[in-house]
Formats: structure tokens, sequence, C-alpha cells
């Protein structure tokens, strides 16, 4: 394996350019997937790298189940420093799984939350609850998916905004953000260098949204003043894993990029321009990532078989 098992722990860093640009030069949907299956793999690499450093850090331990051979010099001579670096594997690796795993169970409370406050409401796709905190957000959930919207944050919005936020959470719902914005949220737990991935998702998610619902409604300028007018408003994000109309956030840069003209299309950038250049970068980061990983796990597949006996 050598120094390869290393790679993926750190390549994430080749990421951090495109997660700063995509958000300003990147139609909002193309941002989104980008940065969330770079994420997705490059997260799941350094995890494989870190199971690969536990194995050799764990045959190391006194009385661990493994096969005696699995502590053999051939297998540590695999990892440079291995005896520092196998031990330090295990701990982390667990915290990576205790966040990991934190993460998925909040978010299935959330839901479930999120569900239950709706119990005796009509079946419908938009949920309006009386309520004089103003707030709005999409809840996955397949046949049960709904709008949940109260009282309060209709009020303040006139008729032609009220369709610009239903339309923004129909996107949220059609586009499955809640997906995405969960991978995102479990790559960051597994490797702490892809945060600016998890806060740029979160960001382009919403801005997907604003576009599709300007889209629907015609007019870019209605639904930045609905963005605006909510944001006004005291807030108060009940379920703060699901996406929000206008929550706490970069509201502005949200308006004003609604009331400039609409993202290109284009489905890759250029190679010469920043962005371009820093897509690259991040692209062959992840395949490195990948490759790196998966000839450190053939190598030690290969070495461990070697060194167990028939």
């Amino acid at each position: 394996m050598g120094v390869f098992v290393f790679l993926p722990l750190v390549l994430p860093l080749t990421a951090w350019p495109i997660a700063r640009l995509a958000e300003h030069h990147l139609h909002p949907r193309l941002a989104t997937r980008l940065l969330t299956v770079m994420g997705g793999v490059m997260a799941s690499c350094s995890t494989l790298c870190l199971g690969l450093l536990m194995v050799v850090g764990t045959a190391q331990l006194p009385g661990n189940p493994l096969p005696d051979g699995w502590s053999d010099p051939e297998v540590r001579e695999a990892v440079p420093y291995d005896e520092v670096v196998g031990k330090a594997a295990i701990p982390a690796l667990l915290a990576v799984a205790v966040a990991c795993g934190g993460t998925l169970w909040r978010h299935r409370r959330t839901r479930r939350r999120a569900h239950r406050a709706l119990a005796g409401l009509p079946t419908t796709k938009v949920a309006v609850l009386p309520d004089d905190t103003p707030y709005a957000y999409a809840l996955p959930g397949g046949a049960d998916e709904r709008i949940v919207v109260t009282t309060a944050l209709l009020r303040v919005l006139r008729p032609a905004e009220r369709r610009a936020l239903f339309a923004h959470e129909r996107a949220h719902l059609a586009a499955r953000h809640h997906r995405l914005l969960l991978v995102a949220q479990l790559a960051a737990r597994a490797n702490p260098f892809l945060r600016p991935l998890r806060t740029a998702v979160s960001y382009t998610t919403e801005r997907w949204a604003d576009e599709e619902a300007a889209r629907e409604v015609g007019d870019r300028r209605t639904v930045a003043r609905a963005i605006g007018r909510a944001a006004l408003v005291p807030w108060d994000t009940r379920h703060p894993a699901l996406a929000g109309f206008a929550a706490p956030g970069p509201v502005p840069r949200r308006v004003a990029a609604l009331l400039g003209p609409p993202p290109a299309t284009r489905t890759w950038p250029s190679a010469f321009t920043a962005v371009g250049v820093a897509a690259w970068t991040a692209a062959a980061g992840t395949a490195v990532s990948a490759m790196s990983s998966a000839n450190s796990a053939v190598t030690l597949v290969f070495i461990l078989h070697t060194a167990t006996p028939l």
C-alpha cells in the first residue's frame, strides 16, 4: 500500500476551490450534483482507507481475534509508521462511525417528529399549521410527502409570493434535495476536510429551488421579494434538518442572484476559466482518491491472504 493509503485522507483538500467557486459560477443544479458526488466518493474512499489502517493496527493488539499471520512483519511493512498510524486509525474510524450514526439518527428523528406534528390534519400536498411562528419546509416521505407552512408566514406573503413559496418547496421535493443534503452531511462527518462541500451544497440546493420557482412563476423578482419578505420576519426553524424557505443563511446572496440574469446551463465549465481549473482539480483528486483506495484495498487483501495460514 505504501503512502497511497494516506492519499484519500487528504485529497478532499483538492475540492475546496470548486466548493467556493461553484456557488457563484455554476448552475446550482450542476453545482449540487457535482459537489455531492465528489463528497460522497471522497468520503467513502477515506473511510475505506481508515478501515484498512485499522485492520493493521488491530492485528498488533494483544489478544485480538484476527489470524496471527496478520501481525507478521511483511503485513506491517505495507503501511509506513504502522505502529502509530495503525493504532490511531482505530479510534478515528470509531469516531467516524459514531458521527455518521448520529447524523442518520437525527435525520430519522426529525422526519418522524415532523410527521407526528401533522397527525390529524387532512392528507393534502400542502399542510397549513395554525401557528404564530413563520416557517415553511418540504417534508419528504414518499406518498406522505408534503409542504408544511404556517399561517403566520402566509400572512406576510402576497398571493404571487405564496405561489413562489410553494414552487420553491415543490422543487425541493421533486429533486430529492433531502437525500443530497444527507450525503453531504455524512461526507463531512466522515472527513472534516469535506465540510466546505457540505456548506456549499446547503446553499446550492436552495439556489436550485429558487431557480425552479422562478421558472415556474415566470418572474424572478417575485421569488426574490418572497425570500426577502420572509427573511425580515422573526424566524424559527422547528426542523433544522429539513429544507426551509428563507431560513437563516445567505439570503442576501440568493436575492442578489435572483435579481440578476438566470445562470448558464452549460454542462461543464471551460477548462480555461478559474472554475474550470478548480472543477478539473477536484475531479482529478476524486479519481486519484478512488484509485488509491482501490489499490490499497487490493494490495492489503493480497498480503493478508498470503500471510494467512491454510
